[in-house]
């Protein structure tokens, strides 16, 4: 023990600076001892969410169905399966939920006295059934986690409710005369908000995002905002988030893209709403350039019932999406150019066209056009912008990293977010780890270095954040902000792991063989667990159930495909959340939860939204599968946080060991 100490000194005299003496010392060993016993936290996984900002955030206040779940555990013999929706729906929702209620209250009732007793009467049952809930919920914390959790406001009364039983005689009278002040004070709305906040905060412990946030869907933003805000979160960059951090940086391809996506699903309210970008001069320019051109290629993918959008406000958007389309291969083209190291000549599309002839020829073969109509690709130059697009390039350009809303959400991006994540024998990623045919880990040239696997990974979200520090190197910063755009589409990157992207193809040539995408060998050979071992092996994650968890290609539910591969090593939790994906896919996504009990994955049908579950309680219809149900209760020592509380049990006992020897002495 000594000699331990010795090696030890130096941190054990700075650990003594937050425990003084044995006592101190001594109390934080128990506490800690006590912690290790409790049950795990839950953990909560999503992928793929694309904008889709009132699926996510219901899913959110949900716990894809953990609330719920609780609920029925504990009314499942007192409440109707009416009353059981009712209350979960004033969980979710309490604000508008307390609206309609009152409301409703008010129509039923003929005088001031009598809707007064009805709502006393509700507040009352009410307040009883969100504690018992919430005292639930909480069960698996230290009363300081649950302290931390609790807002300032109604912090006292909460601990006070949570942790003195009403069944208790000796606290009955107690207990009520809380609730009863709470109702008598007028605070009995602003109480249920605070405790049902409460409640969706402790239903999950630890939030997992596997990437892609933003595209398709309307609010990305929106979904910022909110994850911006949440207590304990992840991300794991995507190939989506990826081309908006690149947009942030300042990469000129990468906005484009975004540009041209955020057009093709009619999604201008991230962008302009969201983000403030000043769409203006695309649309001045679109008009002008192709006044004469219908665009029908290019009209926004909506959906059926849409009437956001009229025949003019289509024909704009048409017209914007072929100009920044036209655009983006020309800046793709010059960025190939500037990264030859790249190998992707392939995108040089528009070397290939034959304006004359309004054919596309390329490797001695003659492909019929959809759109011939390129009034700004000249043909002795066909990759250089027109002097009217390098400026509207500029004018965006700014438009982009002047956007203070995009920068900050970009920082908690960056903040909270990696390439991968190893947590609690899972593996989590977006998209792919790049493999050779034979299943081996693929070396990827990075920076002029040959990197695989996991210091592959780690190396390129070590470039991507360089990109946004100013004390990077003027020439590496500007590789950093390039290699945002290589990721989105290079062979090799583990967001794409494709032999190309025929984005050109699939909108200009008519030969559909032409559209084809091959994917890497990582999705051919991802469902042998052979494979998924040693990728975990690669990546050093530890434990007897260990898994990868990764989303970015839809299962196709409707086919029969699962979402559980390689013997169960393997979950894929993108099942189409973005409603582009629905009818592709069959459902509206996967989420899974890892609690004390195992894994469940959860499948969802499409949410209608909001405003129908607050005004008729319809939630998501969701299905449940056991995946993996562990034999005994797991609990926090069996998780990566217990490692690390055992390693401070063992440090404070080699304080104590110092103390009681005298090696450090106490500071009283």
């Amino acid at each position: 023990m000594i000699k331990k100490i010795e090696q030890d000194f130096r941190i054990l005299q700075l650990l003594s600076q937050t425990f003084p003496d044995v006592a101190s010392a001594s109390t934080e060993i128990i506490n800690l001892e006590a912690i290790l016993n409790l049950p795990k936290g839950t953990e909560h996984f999503m992928a793929d969410i694309h904008g889709e900002y009132e699926a996510f955030i219901h899913i959110l206040k949900n716990a894809s169905g953990s609330i719920k779940r609780k609920v029925k555990e504990l009314y499942a013999d007192t409440l109707s399966k009416d009353e059981i929706r009712e209350l979960c729906t004033l969980i979710y929702y309490p604000e508008q939920k307390l609206e309609l209620i009152k409301n409703e209250a008010e129509a039923e009732t003929s005088n001031a006295s009598e809707l007064e007793e009805t709502l006393s009467r509700f507040y009352t049952l009410t307040l009883g059934q969100l504690t018992r809930v919430c005292r639930s919920v909480s069960s698996k914390y230290t009363r300081s986690k649950v302290r931390k959790a609790l807002p300032s406001e109604f912090a006292y009364i909460i601990e006070e409710l949570l942790h003195e039983s009403p069944s208790d005689d000796n606290k009955t009278a107690y207990f009520n005369c809380i609730v009863n002040s709470i109702v008598q004070t007028g605070r009995a709305d602003a109480f249920i908000i605070a405790i049902c906040d409460v409640i969706q905060r402790l239903a999950v412990d630890k939030l997992h995002i596997l990437g892609d946030i933003f595209d398709r869907g309307p609010g990305a933003h929106i979904i910022m905002d909110r994850l911006c805000q949440h207590p304990n979160f992840d991300i794991q960059w995507g190939n989506h988030d990826a081309l908006w951090m690149g947009a942030a940086a300042g990469n000129d391809c990468c906005i484009a893209n975004v540009l041209r996506l955020s057009l093709r699903y009619g999604n201008l309210a991230t962008l302009e709403d969201g983000y403030g970008i000043n769409l203006v001069p695309l649309a001045t320019f679109a008009m002008e350039t192709y006044a004469d051109d219908p665009c029908d290629l290019f009209g926004p993918r909506l959906d059926k019932d849409d009437t956001t959008h009229n025949e003019k406000t289509r024909r704009l958007i048409a017209q914007m999406h072929k100009a920044i389309s036209i655009i983006q291969f020309k800046l793709e083209a010059q960025m190939v150019a500037r990264r030859p190291e790249w190998n992707m000549q392939d995108r040089l599309v528009l070397n290939y066209i034959n304006k004359e002839r309004g054919v596309y020829e390329r490797d001695g073969k003659t492909y019929e056009m959809t759109d011939t109509f390129l009034p700004t690709i000249d043909p002795a130059n066909p990759n250089a912008l027109t002097a009217e697009e390098a400026e509207l390039v500029r004018q965006l350009h700014h438009s982009f990293r002047v956007s203070d809303k995009l920068q900050k959400h970009i920082k908690c991006i960056l903040a909270h977010g990696c390439m991968y994540t190893i947590c609690n024998g899972n593996l989590l990623f977006h998209a792919s780890v790049p493999l050779n045919a034979d299943g081996t880990l693929k070396e990827v040239e990075l920076n002029g270095k040959r990197l695989s696997g996991r210091e592959l990974l780690h190396n390129i979200g070590i470039t991507l954040r360089s990109a946004f520090n100013q004390d990077t190197p003027r020439e590496e910063r500007q590789f950093a902000k390039d290699y945002f755009w290589y990721l989105w589409c290079g062979q090799d990157s583990p967001l794409f792991d494709k032999a190309r992207m025929a984005t050109f193809e699939r909108y200009f040539l008519k030969d559909k063989e032409t559209h084809q995408e091959d994917k890497g060998y990582y999705y051919l050979l991802r469902d042998n667990a052979v494979v998924c071992e040693r990728i975990l092996d690669a990546f050093g994650v530890q434990g007897k159930h260990r898994h990868i968890i990764n989303g970015h290609v839809p299962v196709h539910a409707s086919r029969g495909e699962s979402p559980i591969k390689a013997d169960g090593k393997l979950m894929v939790i993108d099942g189409g959340l973005s409603k582009a994906y629905h009818g592709e896919t069959g459902i509206a996504g996967y989420t899974l939860v890892f609690h004390s009990r195992g894994f469940e994955l959860i499948q969802h049908e499409p949410f209608d939204s909001a405003q129908e579950a607050i005004r008729r309680g319809t939630d998501i219809v969701s299905s449940k599968q056991i995946v993996e149900l562990s034999g005994r209760r797991i609990l926090v020592r069996d998780t990566d946080k217990g490692r690390e509380l055992l390693s401070q049990i063992e440090e404070l006992k080699e304080l104590l060991y110092a103390y009681r020897h005298g090696i450090i002495k106490e500071k009283k």
